[in-house]
């Protein structure tokens, strides 16, 4: 199983997972030649993808999928909260609702032969998930846009290999920055997203010996930087409860508006 985010950022989101019979994307925040130019670097097109999985409606993340649904028919999978925001998404334009394909939280499905299990997440949208990915015994999680996390999201990402986490921003950048104050009290509330202190605490708590890859995303433009968020997030788990140092793992920041490195389990 392999996991290249083909952008990440609050300019739009797409993540790829797949293996050898089964090609997913995570999001459709990019445009459709965006989407096509970032396949293409991983050696597929866009008529190679089985499923478009949504984790909610904000336009960061479904940007494009109005164009790749029309141009393409991928089955598009969500829960019915997020497909009522798609529908009320009048920029997308017209789209078939034959290929919406409802999901539930802790309910897993199959694409040919992965197993995705979505999960519950905290954020202000209507009825958000992240996604855990199965291919025999090897487990890769895509976890971003939510503002805290609690006993059962730890417990649900126990024994990974490859983790995509959330470091959305730098707290003190944040509260300095040029945002308008409401702005800043959502995005540091609990349906906000998670700082990179809070990236690393969550990760502390998610390490094992088996750990293969640890990837950052979601990094904000105007209040992050993706060395601030590395060092960060390795401070954190270097002076966390857990037997670890921040070096003991490979653990890289995805790119805003391109494709990163290809991660392998």
């Amino acid at each position: 199983m392999r996991l290249v985010s083909l952008s990440s950022g609050s300019n739009g989101n797409c993540i790829y997972v797949g293996n050898d019979h089964a090609h997913i994307l995570v999001d459709a925040g990019i445009s459709g030649k965006k989407t096509e130019e970032g396949l293409n670097s991983i050696d597929l097109t866009t008529k190679d993808i089985d499923a478009i999985l949504i984790t909610h409606e904000h336009i960061d993340h479904i940007g494009g999928l109005g164009v790749l649904s029309r141009k393409y028919g991928i089955p598009i999978y969500a829960t019915r909260g997020t497909f009522e925001g798609i529908r009320r998404t009048k920029s997308l334009g017209e789209m078939d609702v034959s290929l919406f394909h409802p999901i539930e939280a802790e309910l897993p499905f199959l694409v040919k032969d992965l197993e995705v299990d979505p999960l519950k997440i905290s954020h202000d949208a209507r009825e958000p998930v992240a996604y855990r990915f199965y291919e025999n015994a090897k487990k890769a999680a895509i976890l971003t846009d939510l503002g805290t996390y609690d006993r059962n999201i730890v417990d649900a990402l126990q024994g990974f290999d490859l983790l995509f986490l959330e470091a959305n921003h730098d707290i003190n950048m944040l509260q300095v920055g040029s945002y308008p104050y409401p702005l800043k009290q959502r995005i540091l509330g609990d349906k906000g997203h998670l700082s990179n202190e809070a990236c690393g605490r969550l990760l502390s708590n998610l390490l094992h010996d088996g750990i293969r890859y640890i990837q950052l995303g979601h990094l904000s433009h105007e209040n992050n930087l993706p060395e601030l968020a590395y060092e960060t997030v390795k401070l954190e788990v270097t002076i966390g409860d857990n037997p670890y140092d921040g070096n003991d793992f490979p653990i890289s920041v995805a790119k805003r508006g391109a494709v990163s490195q290809v991660l392998e389990c």
